[in-house]
């Protein structure tokens, strides 16, 4: 089997923009999908994403600043509101109708900002991926981070459906063993509108994020959940227990939890946002811990991102070549099927939408 590296937007689906707090300091200057834009919260806490780029002279909104009335442009005042209507021009009573720069739909859940890049009449907030981890800090307190990584967004969806990578890449972390990865017993089937799996790595030795986390001292057994939700979220749910606490039966019990959010929002056909956020569920009520725990997957991820923009220099050489699968891949198939059939349907509904 082979396969395509790069794949087209999809512009009909919920991304990540931002985290909430990035807008603590103002406003924010992102491009998402080749198009620049600025993302702000108005003075009454509703956040909007206009195009970055005012209809009186071409100017970037990101140069200008968030007043009482909306987004002001800093080159000659024009005010936006959060749907892109100007509200006011300094010295002139009568605002044009064409007065307006392009708004995206957005919506703000569980401390994300999400957007919508495709046609707003569609932008169906029941499809907005659910992570309420996020609101529940007592027994998931976490720590967010964002990196903006130079190759196409899948993959980072390829990298995250294929875990024999991790015993290689993050062999001083969450890795461990090679070889346990490649004979992990594996459950994997497409859903809905994606694809999910777990990984079982029984009466292993634990790798060094789970013994310092987790405190083991012995073998563990150990599970990897992950779900891919097309066309751009994974969820995850990795952790242990102690050899023969019946992990399988009850994956509930204390031990070593961590849940993470990863998202990949195309900035350009070879660029993305990678957005990711790790909950602590071991010891919860240890800001240390959590401190921790980040700070071990922090360079992981750096890890991940050198191999990934190496993967996009020689796949830039040759773009069309294909990539050859191997029986590792099962579950990045699968998310490759379900992302095809959504590249698919959101290509019909532009095709109607243009007629």
């Amino acid at each position: 089997m082979t396969r395509k590296a790069n794949q087209p937007f999809v512009r009909n689906a919920w991304y990540i923009a931002a985290w909430s707090e990035e807008l603590d300091n103002g406003i924010l200057s992102r491009t998402i999908m080749n198009q620049p834009m600025v993302i702000y919260r108005d003075a009454e806490g509703k956040v909007g994403a206009l195009e970055d780029r005012c209809c009186h002279r071409g100017a970037p909104l990101t140069h200008g600043h968030v007043s009482e009335m909306g987004l002001q442009c800093g080159y000659h005042g024009l005010t936006f509101d959060t749907t892109g209507k100007c509200v006011d021009i300094p010295g002139q009573k009568n605002i044009p109708p064409q007065a307006h720069v392009q708004a995206f739909p957005m919506v703000e859940r569980n401390e994300i900002l999400w957007i919508w890049m495709g046609d707003p009449a569609l932008a169906d907030e029941t499809k907005i991926v659910d992570y309420a981890y996020h609101d529940d800090k007592e027994n998931w307190p976490h720590m967010k981070s964002m990196f903006q990584i130079k190759s196409n967004y899948m993959l980072m969806i390829d990298n995250l459906m294929d875990l024999t990578h991790l015993g290689y890449v993050h062999n001083k972390t969450i890795g461990g063993n090679p070889l346990n990865h490649v004979g992990a017993e594996m459950n994997a089937r497409q859903t809905e509108n994606g694809a999910y799996f777990i990984r079982w790595m029984m009466d292993h030795e634990p790798p060094p994020t789970y013994k310092k986390g987790g405190k083991f001292t012995g073998l563990v057994d150990r599970w990897q959940e992950f779900e891919y939700v097309g066309p751009s979220v994974v969820l995850q749910w990795s952790g242990a227990l102690e050899k023969g606490k019946g992990a399988r039966e009850n994956r509930d019990q204390d031990g070593f939890h961590l849940r993470i959010l990863h998202a990949a929002t195309p900035e350009t056909d070879t660029t993305f946002h990678y957005f990711w956020s790790a909950a602590n569920g071991y010891r919860q009520d240890d800001p240390a811990a959590t401190q921790e725990l980040y700070d071990e997957i922090y360079p992981t991820f750096i890890e991940d991102k050198v191999i990934m923009e190496a993967q996009q220099d020689r796949i830039n050489l040759n773009p069309e070549r294909d990539l050859v699968e191997i029986h590792a891949d099962g579950a990045l198939a699968l998310a490759r099927l379900a992302l095809d059939k959504i590249i698919a349907e959101d290509q019909a509904s532009m095709a109607q939408a243009a007629e």
